[in-house]
């Protein structure tokens, strides 16, 4: 069994077209946010959700400039953007809707903590801090569903990932 260093630094280590592939699968993630975030906004129902819905607005804007910066990443890396989305889920419960939210926020977190390390193993170190910048609005737009929902802030950790 691997030592948790050693499996540590395999997770983050990876070659430029392997970040590539990655960074594609973080814009499906992005996309997928965008997405649900336009839909929930506009049809999540109840006056205890009316500043949730507006909240939800802003992180559909929030999403799809991250969607536009690792699209131009993946770019300045020498790869192809993709453009499809993950699968959004979609129900008429606005809790069950709020819930997917906070997931997939959870899922994105996780992945782009691994990004972080895996572009400072490249030497990529501008790349690491645009990733950075995309974590704190991700943390926060998490943070901000588990409040709307009434939950403890998850674990974002990579090793929480599922």
């Amino acid at each position: 069994m691997p030592s948790p260093s050693t499996s540590s630094r395999a997770h983050t280590e990876v070659t430029r077209e392997g970040l590539v592939a990655l960074l594609n699968e973080d814009l499906a993630r992005e996309y997928q946010a965008v997405i649900s975030y336009v839909v929930y906004s506009q049809t999540i129902k109840g006056p205890q959700y009316m500043n949730v819905a507006a909240e939800l607005e802003v992180h559909a804007a929030e999403e799809l400039a991250h969607a536009l910066l690792i699209a131009g990443q993946i770019d300045y890396l020498g790869g192809q953007p993709l453009g499809v989305p993950k699968p959004v889920r979609i129900s008429a419960d606005p809790r069950e809707m709020l819930q997917f939210d906070l997931d997939a926020e959870v899922e994105t977190i996780g992945h782009y903590r691994t990004r972080v390390q895996q572009c400072e193993s490249l030497g990529e170190y501008a790349l690491a801090e645009h990733i950075r910048g995309i974590l704190v609005q991700e943390q926060d737009h998490q943070t901000s569903l588990a409040s709307a929902l009434g939950v403890s802030t998850p674990d974002a950790s990579p090793h929480a990932i599922r």
